[in-house]
């Protein structure tokens, strides 16, 4: 074999070899992408208040009213933290939107911003046509208090004011229909 010979078979190589380290970045963004867009497995594992009194909060809607957890006593109650730009949360805003206009007085449906903007909520208030209460919780005392660690995290509270579900990760009607057993609430 010539000189020419061997470097003409060792070019392929070479090349090939050149793509294999941004193939692998690729595909280990793309799993890493997967990985954060999934709910976890474990999303409905609930949290260290399942079974526990809710925690108490007091706070101020984006219509200026006042909304107190012990205003609702004696009815389930459904509290969804959320944001507007959190992917899942838009996916499950027809969902909570179809739950709302579903129960009536049976039970209540509360939204609690996380590190959003009045003006942001209201868009997506706007755009998913929702009519349920929105408060703000501006320097996260109640997500703290509930132990959010992201969003969407909804809780299932039944009427004597216990935690009985808690689902993370953006709601399918399933996880929807699981939560609101728990609580006495006819399913969707």
């Amino acid at each position: 074999m010539t000189e020419t010979n061997l470097n003409q078979k060792a070019k392929p190589r070479l090349s090939a070899a050149r793509f294999l380290p941004p193939l692998l970045a690729a595909l280990l963004v793309a799993l890493l992408a997967y990985g954060l867009m999934r709910p976890s497995p474990d999303a409905r594992l609930g949290s260290v208040l399942l079974d526990k009194p809710a925690p108490e909060f007091s706070l101020i809607s984006l219509d200026e009213e006042t909304v107190s957890l012990a205003s609702m006593k004696g009815k389930p109650v459904v509290v969804n933290f959320w944001a507007s730009w959190c992917v899942p949360c838009r996916q499950e805003a027809p969902l909570l939107r179809e739950l709302d206009s579903r129960t009536g007085n049976d039970m209540v449906l509360l939204g609690i911003l996380f590190q959003d903007t009045d003006k942001a909520a209201r868009n997506f208030i706007q755009e998913f046509n929702l009519k349920y209460p929105t408060l703000r919780d501006p320097k996260l005392a109640t997500a703290i208090d509930y132990g959010v660690a992201g969003v969407p995290e909804t809780f299932f509270i039944d009427a004597q004011g216990i935690i009985r579900h808690v689902d993370k990760g953006g709601l399918t009607r399933e996880r929807l229909n699981e939560g609101l057993k728990k609580v006495g609430v006819p399913e969707l």
